[in-house]
């Protein structure tokens, strides 16, 4: 398999830091991969919540994960405080891109951990079925 490259768009539509706790770290004495989905999601998650909004409600329509990948670039410990910037693409009718670019400060020096993208489709969880993006979200990816 070939090494996962994933660039992120420039235009960053927030930043959150979120804190690696010692469940974070594996035997390998670092982040592990499935840390770095939890994160990804918390960044989400407070993204949404900004707008008042939870991935089960946006103005009445959920979000559902079509995809993931994750650029892991570097190792991170127990103590980094995770920065990740989120920015939007390949906006569609239904559904959007995230990408997240996580980096930590060591030594006055900042770190990229990984680049990572998630796939998100516009879903009504009641009728099982994919709708359109709701303008104002539309607007928040698109600013």
């Amino acid at each position: 398999m070939s090494r996962i490259k994933i660039e992120i768009p420039g235009q960053f539509i927030a930043t959150f830091n979120i804190p690696v706790r010692i469940t974070d770290i594996n035997y390998g004495n670092h982040v592990g991969n499935d840390a770095f989905v939890r994160i990804i999601h918390e960044a989400r998650m407070q993204w949404l919540k900004q707008y008042n909004y939870t991935e089960l409600n946006i103005e009445g329509t959920g979000l559902i994960m079509s995809g993931l990948a994750i650029e892991f670039r570097n190792e991170s410990f127990y103590g980094d405080v995770a920065e990740v910037k989120i920015s939007a693409g390949d906006i569609s009718s239904v559904g959007f891109d995230l990408f997240y670019l996580l980096s930590a400060k060591r030594n006055d020096e900042t770190i990229l951990l990984a680049n990572a993208k998630t796939g998100m489709v516009c879903y009504d969880y009641d009728a099982k079925k994919i709708v359109p993006i709701p303008a104002p979200l539309k607007a928040i990816l698109n600013p």
